[in-house]
């Protein structure tokens, strides 16, 4: 497994946890897991990346910093399409 796919499964790990966090209610975890796919995806900006990719990296960093199920919604999505890629990219 290269250094990119190891970033984007952590930083799809981070996502699932932030939207399974949002469901159960526990917003502060979810908060802290937030934080950490910040990590994840400055450090990702350093690589050539798909245009998905790319659209998902800069939705997650401008994107609404507020938490809510619609949000968690979409965080999930991202998880299972960046799962995916690291996953089963070539």
């Amino acid at each position: 497994m290269t250094e990119e796919k190891m970033l984007i499964g952590s930083l799809s790990n981070d996502l699932y946890r932030v939207a399974s966090l949002v469901q159960r209610g526990s917003m502060n975890a979810a908060n802290k897991f937030l934080l950490e796919s910040k990590r994840w995806t400055s450090e990702l900006k350093n690589y050539d990346l798909k245009d998905y990719l790319k659209k998902i990296i800069i939705d997650l960093e401008n994107g609404d910093h507020h938490l809510d199920e619609s949000r968690a919604e979409k965080l999930l999505m991202y998880s299972i399409l960046l799962q995916n890629y690291s996953l089963c990219a070539k």
